[in-house]
């Protein structure tokens, strides 16, 4: 038998919640349970508020899109809705206005409009309309004059598409939803980086990587933080602008004096370092410079790494 989907009740469920003002009594200006239909009577046969079982042959709410054709189950995929008046942000909202804004939301292309195909409504109680996303229809029958049908293109319905969001935005418009407080935009993965790069900056830590000596005298474990690690590189790079004014009064035409310049500033050490974290060694070296220079260099970088 055709059924009513989770997702359309879900929507049923949330109107009723807001716009049944006393649950309790019946009042002209309520919207009633009653008014909220999903699923046809036993005499209904074709159309959105039918199942599988009970669609005719040539059913418009199967063959023309296929986007009900390949959604097609026991579920029904119409909501209608019915008539009442609420007052809330100093204006009186009833089922005109509502229907009047859930299309404008259609004609607009809103996301949480994508899985309508019509609505059929009345916008002043006199004549009746169809905005049809296919462009199929623009009217209807007479009793759209007190109610509003939408469907919804069956694929989202066999889906269990959340169809709840369109009806929460316009409850919250009017007032009757208080928005949600703005989240912390900052997940807590955003938050735990950020306290570790503090921590690293001013206490330390074994996440900001290797130890160094803010003297420059290279690794050592007195400290891991970022304030010592600046401290340590702008000593080195004091190291290499001191090269550099050195070697400003040289002839650069002078390889030799060149050499002699770069090595007179790296301590043993620190070359050993270097040309480890390079692969190289001092043959390679030789290999990659001009023969008559390749002894010298060789031999200079050999007495240095032996001394």
């Amino acid at each position: 038998m055709t059924r009513a989907p989770a997702n359309l009740m879900a929507v049923r469920s949330l109107l009723l919640a807001h716009l049944d003002l006393d649950p309790d009594a019946s009042r002209p200006q309520d919207l009633e349970p009653a008014e909220v239909g999903i699923v046809g009577d036993a005499s209904h046969r074709g159309g959105y508020h039918c199942g599988s079982d009970r669609v005719v042959p040539g059913d418009y709410s199967v063959v023309e899109s296929t986007r009900d054709s390949s959604g097609l189950t026991l579920d029904a995929s119409g909501l209608d809705v019915g008539g009442f008046s609420v007052k809330s942000g100093g204006s009186t909202h009833d089922l005109r206005s509502f229907s009047v804004w859930c299309v404008r939301q259609c004609t607009a292309g809103t996301a949480d409009t994508r899985d309508l195909r019509e609505i059929i409504y009345s916008p002043d109680g006199k004549t009746v309309k169809r905005w049809d996303r296919l462009g199929k229809r623009s009217t209807g029958d007479s009793s759209h004059l007190w109610h509003t049908h939408f469907s919804f293109f069956r694929d989202s319905t066999k889906a269990g598409r959340d169809q709840t969001p369109l009806f929460r935005r316009y409850l919250t418009e009017i007032g009757l939803i208080t928005p949600p407080a703005p989240e912390d935009d900052m997940s807590e993965k955003a938050e735990n980086e950020i306290h570790q790069v503090y921590l690293g900056t001013f206490y330390g830590g074994s996440s900001m990587g290797r130890a160094v000596d803010p003297d420059g005298a290279g690794p050592a474990a007195a400290s891991n933080s970022v304030v010592a690690k600046l401290d340590y590189l702008m000593a080195r790079l004091d190291g290499v602008v001191a090269g550099v004014t050195t070697l400003q009064g040289k002839d650069w035409t002078d390889e030799p004096a060149i050499i002699a310049g770069v090595l007179a500033g790296l301590s043993p050490q620190r070359l050993a370092e270097a040309l480890a974290t390079a692969g190289l060694t001092p043959a390679a070296i030789a290999a990659a410079v001009p023969q008559d220079m390749a002894r010298k260099v060789v031999d200079e970088l050999t007495a240095r790494l032996s001394s």
